[in-house]
């Protein structure tokens, strides 16, 4: 407890250290107010904004309405799209952990998966562990920033059952050339059912640089997450959620950790039945370019320099350590033995499965600019030696891979086409044979008009090495399994009006885990077909209805498992009150269509294929009003109204599924506020 008050009370030191006193108006409106993606000039301009100091003769400072404002700018590390902060509130989705489009089994930091399908599309090296993944940092998703003042951001949110929530971050430009900064996020949630406790950690730090004659950079981040999840397998009968006497959910019977003695309290972070996944990442990726220089002079004492690339050499350095654990101090040799064919030697024993990782990656790659004055088009080969360490229950192992990789990219200098075409293909190691191919097209029109785009994707893959035999995790399997392979291909229409889109996937040689531990290959193909669709109608004055919608269908006789229907509504009131107060309140639905759920199955980490129970869920409704004062935003919510129920008396007992035997949360209450700050 005292080692998460003191994280917290750093975080708050820290950025109010780089905060101003009192938030300037012009400058959190300008930051706020802006969600429109700015194209590459924007950087041009933080440059001239940092170097304007100019003074008149008599020593008394220009007045510079920059200093008044603040431009923030981050991408990704391989995107070229230029983005700004989205401040918008009238969807939660952008402060919450858990997308509206996931399902997690009853608690914030739970296990959660996807209800619209997404295969793994991702050749190469893949430990096969994902049930956590939507709550962790990673290098993909990290935002490299570049700003003209320091940028903070806090934000705390608090639910029913000690629920809480804390994420911090801060960047800032010490140099024009310069940019470093931190995320942190703790969830930590005791649930309401026995040994369903959880208790997560991730940090990120990163940072960029560009030397004065741009032709060098760098891009640094380092990378952490500690997610501790205590599972209890599920309630042991459905009738429990409708007796009179187990209104307290936390004399509901459970499968696993039952006898263990619980405490409500949310700085617990002892996990004595249940999964505990650590990982630690590391990327260095630097850059020298060779090409045209060019120069202006904004005064006698300033120079801005240009520089216009013809040839890129690349290199990029990665880590990545991870350790996956599942123990349990409380372990029932009968349910052990049912559930896995696991014999222990006590009625009550311990049990303990682990497996450990450490992946180096050392890429070398070129990259040649047809057109000098336009970094957005380019040719990229490149060669990639990863080496992989394993500490297994059978013993260590080391393995390695070898892949080319090359893509083409061009975003037109009028910026009304985007074409990417860029694929992997390994050539030696492990994961030899395996391959990605992808390839897109994309039309902008204007602001008025939108876009559209096509794509497709090819990826054979290795299975995850879960399904290895050598892994630890592998608990009586003897398989063999093909290399699958999945087809993409689909195409979308996004305008002001609607946006739409069709996506289509063609699977062959499926693994999938047919029980709590065993695996399964499907080796005949089967199609999944995926219509999407999203609108916001204007009703009356600042009432408007936004909906979406999700159509799934796929071969019956297939190992997956999904909803046919999904939709998410939300009514809403959305305006300006008084002279700064932004509200948007309304309420909000969503509903997916009754289907054969997937079973979870604790110690493997997996959603695993199941044929007997089907859910049949009531729409999930909340009542909601976000407002935003400046830079400051509140937020309360009244989720799960349609757990109330008469029966037995009144309460809100009448419990969704998100799996078999995994009830949700009844009513929750959920307060949140968040600060920007801004130097």
């Amino acid at each position: 407890m005292k080692k998460v008050f003191s994280t917290i009370l750093c975080c708050l030191v820290f950025i109010a250290a780089f905060s101003q006193k009192q938030p300037v108006k012009k400058q959190l409106d300008l930051l706020l107010n802006n969600s429109d993606t700015q194209n590459s000039s924007s950087e041009d301009k933080l440059s001239r904004d940092a170097s304007e100091k100019r003074k008149d003769t008599l020593g008394f400072e220009h007045r510079n309405d920059a200093k008044d404002s603040i431009s923030l700018i981050y991408r990704f590390l391989n995107s070229l799209k230029i983005n700004s902060l989205d401040s918008s509130i009238e969807d939660f989705d952008r402060y919450y952990s858990v997308p509206s489009t996931y399902q997690y089994l009853g608690n914030n930091g739970a296990a959660a998966f996807s209800l619209i399908y997404q295969p793994e599309e991702k050749a190469g090296w893949d430990p096969g562990f994902h049930a956590f993944d939507i709550y962790k940092f990673t290098i993909e998703g990290t935002k490299f920033y570049k700003t003209t003042k320091p940028f903070s951001m806090l934000s705390y949110q608090l639910a029913s059952g000690k629920e809480q929530m804390l994420k911090a971050g801060h960047t800032q430009n010490p140099t024009s050339r310069l940019n470093v900064g931190f995320d942190y996020k703790l969830i930590t949630a005791p649930g309401f059912f026995i040994t369903q406790n959880t208790n997560h950690n991730s940090f990120r730090l990163f940072g960029n640089y560009q030397s004065v004659k741009k032709r060098y950079a760098a891009y640094w981040a380092v990378v952490g997450n500690n997610i501790r999840a205590s599972e209890n397998g599920g309630i042991v009968n459905d009738s429990f959620l409708l007796d009179a006497n187990r209104k307290d959910r936390f004399s509901v019977p459970v499968n696993m950790g039952g006898s263990a003695e619980y405490k409500s309290n949310p700085f617990v972070t002892a996990v004595k039945t249940g999964n505990t996944y650590k990982d630690f990442n590391f990327l260095l990726r630097q850059s020298y370019d060779f090409g045209k220089r060019d120069s202006i002079a904004i005064n006698d004492s300033t120079t801005e320099y240009l520089f216009y690339p013809r040839l890129r050499l690349q290199y990029t350095f990665s880590s990545a350590v991870n350790r996956y654990k599942f123990g349990d101090v409380l372990a029932d040799s009968t349910l052990y033995n049912n559930w896995y064919n696991i014999n222990l030697s006590k009625g009550i024993d311990t049990f303990l499965i682990q497996e450990n990782w450490k992946v180096f990656n050392n890429d070398f790659s070129l990259i040649q600019f047809p057109d000098p004055k336009n970094s957005a088009q380019y040719f990229l080969g490149g060669v990639t030696f990863q080496n992989i360490k394993g500490e297994l229950a059978t013993g260590n192992v080391d393995f390695h891979n070898l892949s080319l990789h090359g893509e083409y990219r061009n975003t037109t200098r009028n910026k009304l086409w985007d074409i990417s075409l860029n694929g992997e293909f390994f050539l030696n190691g492990l994961n030899a044979g395996d391959y990605n191919i992808h390839t897109s097209l994309n039309k902008n029109f204007n602001k008025r008009r939108g876009d559209i785009g096509i794509f497709f994707n090819n990826i054979n893959r290795t299975p995850s090495f879960i399904f290895d035999n050598r892994s630890s995790y592998n608990l009586g399997n003897n398989n063999s399994f093909d290399k699958q392979n999945i087809t993409s291909f689909g195409a979308h229409i996004n305008s002001p009006i609607v946006q739409i889109g069709i996506k289509n996937f063609l699977i062959f040689n499926q693994v999938f885990f047919k029980n709590y531990y065993q695996s399964q290959q499907y080796s005949k193909g089967f199609d999944l077909i995926q219509f999407y669709a999203s609108k916001k109608i204007s009703l009356f004055r600042k009432w408007a209805w936004y909906t979406e919608g999700v159509f799934q269908k796929v071969d019956a006789a297939s190992p997956i498992r999904v909803p046919q229907f999904f939709t998410r509504n939300r009514i809403s009131y959305q305006g300006k009150l008084f002279k700064n107060l932004l509200l948007s309140t309304g309420v909000e639905v969503r509903y997916y269509s009754a289907y054969k759920a997937n079973a979870y199955s604790p110690i493997m980490g997996q959603f695993v294929k199941q044929d007997t129970t089907i859910l049949k869920n009531t729409p999930d409704i909340s009542l909601y009003a976000h407002f935003r004062i400046k830079g400051f935003a509140g937020f309360l919510r009244t989720e799960n109204l349609n757990t109330a129920s008469f029966q037995n008396g009144f309460g809100f007992i009448n419990n969704n599924f998100a799996a078999p035997y995994y009830p949700t949360q009844g009513l929750m209450i959920r307060f949140g506020i968040q600060w920007w700050f801004v130097n």
